[in-house]
C-alpha cells in the first residue's frame, strides 16, 4: 500500500505542476474517504496544502472528526462555516417559488441537501483561486459508479485521486497513511441530514459495490441496483451534453 500512496502522490504532484498552480486543497468532512485526500495532499505539498472545513447544518460530531482528521497529517486548515449563507440562499429560492405557487415541498429535501454540497464546493473554489490551488475531490470508485455524489457539488472538483479504489481499498489506505481508526469505522454518510447515511440511500452496501467492481457474483437484487444507478447517473461522469453540429 506504501508503494500505492506514493504513486498518488507523485501523480498529484504532477497534475499540479501540468496546471501551473501551487497546490491543493480539500473539504474535509470527517468521513474516511475527504480523510485519505487530507493526508494524500499533504504528503504531495507539505507546505502547500489546505484543507477546509465547512460545517452547514452539520453534526457537529463530523467537525470534530475533521479536526481529528486534519491533527493526525498537521494540514494547515481554515474554518468557514456556512449554515448562515445557505439559509439566506435557500430561504430566498423558497420564497420566490412559493409566490407562483411552484414550491415542491417533496422535492425541498433533496434540493436543500444539493445546494449544500455545491455551496461547499463554490467556496472550496473560492479559496482556492485564493492560493492558486487545485481542488481534489473525494469520491471513490462506488461512487463514482453509482453516480453518488452531487453534480457540480462534491463533483464539482479537478481531480479524483480514489476515483479507481473501492471503499474497502479506501480503508487500507486510510490505516497506511495514519487516519485515525473512529474515522475509518464510523458509518459512511453525506451529512444530508439526521440519521442519513449512504447506504440507505442507494438501497445496497458498499460492499456489495466493491464485490460487483471486482468482477464477483453478487445477488440479482443488488445487482440489478448497481446497474440502474449506474445508468441513471451517465450525465454525472460527462461533460454538459451538446448536440452535434447540424
Amino acid at each position: 500500500m506504501e508503494h500505492v500512496i506514493e504513486k498518488l502522490v507523485q501523480w498529484l504532484q504532477q497534475k499540479v505542476k501540468e496546471a501551473g498552480m501551487n497546490g491543493l486543497i480539500v473539504g474535509v468532512s470527517g468521513g474516511i474517504d475527504s480523510a485519505v485526500v487530507t493526508h494524500l495532499i499533504k504528503r504531495a505539498f507539505p507546505n502547500d496544502s489546505l484543507g477546509v472545513i465547512m460545517p452547514l447544518k452539520s453534526n457537529p460530531k463530523d467537525a470534530e472528526d475533521a479536526r481529528k482528521v486534519i491533527e493526525s497529517c498537521g494540514i494547515k486548515h481554515v474554518t468557514v462555516e456556512l449554515s448562515e449563507t445557505h439559509k439566506v440562499l435557500f430561504s430566498t429560492i423558497e420564497e420566490q417559488l412559493k409566490q407562483s405557487n411552484d414550491w415542491n415541498e417533496e422535492k425541498s429535501k433533496l434540493g436543500d441537501a444539493n445546494t449544500r454540497a455545491r455551496l461547499r464546493m463554490t467556496t472550496l473554489y473560492a479559496v482556492a483561486n485564493n492560493f492558486g490551488y487545485l481542488v481534489a475531490g473525494t469520491d471513490n470508485a462506488a461512487e463514482w459508479h453509482t453516480g453518488y455524489f452531487t453534480k457540480y457539488g462534491d463533483g464539482g472538483v479537478d481531480l479524483v485521486p480514489l476515483v479507481h479504489f473501492t471503499k474497502g481499498e479506501v480503508r487500507e489506505l486510510a490505516r497506511a497513511l495514519g487516519v485515525p481508526e473512529e474515522v475509518i469505522t464510523k458509518a459512511p454518510s453525506a451529512g444530508l441530514w439526521e440519521g442519513q447515511t449512504d447506504e440507505n440511500e442507494m438501497g445496497t452496501t458498499y460492499d456489495m459495490i466493491d464485490r460487483y467492481l471486482k468482477g464477483e457474483q453478487i445477488p440479482e437484487k443488488d445487482q440489478q441496483i448497481i446497474d440502474r444507478l449506474h445508468r441513471i447517473s451517465e450525465h454525472k461522469r460527462s461533460l454538459a451534453a451538446a448536440p452535434p453540429k447540424f
